[in-house]
């Protein structure tokens, strides 16, 4: 029988909080998908001035992140005409995101789950999904 880790509601909760409190620190409405470590959504959080197009971006993001065990910024990097990772974006009949932001959250080296964040720059929303993780693991 196996025994399977993931993320809790609570959790969930944490990391939305953690999103959160960056996304207002820079301003920039964010939203916020909390998925297990199979990429099913916990918790989905859209902050007032949430762009409508970042609902879905945000939990295909974290769903990638999950799936792949890997952030999107790689798929991002690497996923170009000419590497042998092009054309990866078409899994899952285009879900699987490229676009930085989604982040696997790990518990002592085992993915437990994933956080997307979209609305800002990639950048900006890698920062904040970074955000989200520290302020979880501090919790």
């Amino acid at each position: 029988m196996l025994s399977i880790e993931r993320l809790s509601l609570e959790d969930a909760q944490v990391l939305i909080e953690g999103a959160t409190e960056h996304a207002n620190a820079i301003g920039v409405p964010m939203c916020i998908a909390i998925v297990d470590e199979s990429g099913n959504l916990i918790a989905f959080h859209r902050m007032d001035g949430g762009k409508i197009l970042s609902v879905s971006l945000s939990q295909d993001k974290a769903f990638t992140a999950a799936v792949s065990r890997r952030p999107t910024s790689f798929y991002n990097e690497n996923a170009v005409p000419g590497n042998l990772t092009n054309g990866i974006q078409s899994a899952w009949s285009g879900r699987f995101s490229t676009v930085g932001g989604g982040v696997p959250v790990e518990d002592d080296g085992i993915i437990v789950g994933a956080v997307g964040i979209s609305g800002g720059t990639p950048e900006q929303d890698i920062e904040c999904a970074e955000a989200a993780i520290a302020y979880f693991s501090a919790d």
